[in-house]
Formats: C-alpha cells, sequence, structure tokens
C-alpha cells in the first residue's frame, strides 16, 4: 500500500452556536449588533426583539449567568468568525525541532554548512538538536565532543541570541544538545 505524505487541509475549530428557538435558558442578557447592552430579558422578549429588528438571536458566550446573546445577522456573524480564525491558523506555527548532526573529526567548511542550516532554522521559529555520535575510541573523550558543541553554539550565538532549552549531555554514545532563538 502507499503511503501518501499529503498535507491535507484542516478544519478550522470554530465553535457552534445557539441560535433563535435553540436557546434553552429562561433569561439572557442580550447586546444589540454594536455590542451595547440592552440589559437581561426573557427569552421570549429578546426573540421577539430580534424578530422586530430582523435579526437572530446568537448565543455568544453560554457558560455566564445569565447566558450572553447578541442582536445580529447571524451568516455575517459565522463568516466574521471564520475569517478570525482562519488569521489565528495562519499566524499559529508549530515549532518543530529539526535535528543538525556534527562529528568529533568536523571541517570548518561543513561546520559552517550546518550553522547556515541552523541559522534557517531558527529563523523560521524551529528549535534546533545537535547530535554528535561517539563511535569506537571517540567514546573515551567526550569532552571534545561537548567542546565542538560549544563551538558550534559560540558561532551561532555571534549571529543571533540563542537560548538553551537543553544543555549539552551524554547519552550513551551521544551528545545532545537543544537551542532555540531567544
Amino acid at each position: 500500500m502507499r503511503i501518501s505524505r499529503k498535507k491535507r487541509p484542516q478544519k478550522l475549530l470554530i465553535p457552534r452556536y445557539r441560535l433563535n428557538e435553540f436557546i434553552k435558558v429562561p433569561e439572557v442578557m442580550v447586546l444589540d449588533e454594536e455590542g451595547n447592552n440592552l440589559g437581561v430579558m426573557a427569552i421570549g422578549e429578546a426573540l421577539a426583539k430580534a424578530r422586530e429588528e430582523e435579526l437572530d438571536l446568537v448565543e455568544i458566550n453560554p457558560k455566564v449567568n445569565p447566558p450572553v446573546c447578541k442582536l445580529t445577522d447571524f451568516t455575517r456573524f459565522k463568516y466574521q468568525k471564520e475569517k478570525e480564525a482562519k488569521k489565528q491558523k495562519i499566524r499559529a506555527h508549530e515549532t518543530e525541532t529539526k535535528g543538525i548532526r556534527l562529528s568529533i573529526r568536523i571541517s570548518e567548511h561543513d561546520l559552517d554548512v550546518r550553522l547556515a542550516q541552523a541559522e534557517k532554522f531558527l529563523e523560521r521559529g524551529d528549535k534546533i538538536k545537535t547530535e554528535i555520535i561517539l563511535r569506537g575510541r571517540e567514546n573515551i573523550k567526550p569532552a571534545i565532543g561537548f567542546g565542538v558543541t560549544e563551538k558550534f553554539k559560540s558561532k551561532l550565538s555571534e549571529k543571533m541570541e540563542l537560548r538553551t532549552e537543553q544543555k549539552p549531555t551524554k547519552q550513551a554514545n551521544k551528545i545532545t544538545a537543544i537551542f532555540a532563538k531567544k
């Protein structure tokens, strides 16, 4: 079976609103279209006022006592909420932890390439996880690996402010550290 790696569009999280006859409480706090408070009314009185102005009675905040309802055109109200949700989705960026593998015997050029990658990831808002795998006799001198990690961090901190999420630690045959942009 073939695995699809396409990103599918996710549905926006827009809360469901009760309107008109579906509001099941005896009293509600009513707001007009501009958001001015009209006071606490019986549900029948609020529905009559909504019909009189040819608007919908929309329950905005059901958790307070009495619930807050607004006199508004529901289609326009729903459109505004969808628009706000789309803007929030655009602004929201999930931070990922990007891995950058170094070695004890890394050359200056390779280190510069890794620094450019790390800078790109950090500018995008992601975190970076540096990883050095110690092989064979390298396990005897992990201090060299810690030195490479510190050198990488110092060169990167010259270009931008860094925050250390996880200090360099040795776990089995790996030295790892996590950095993020301040």
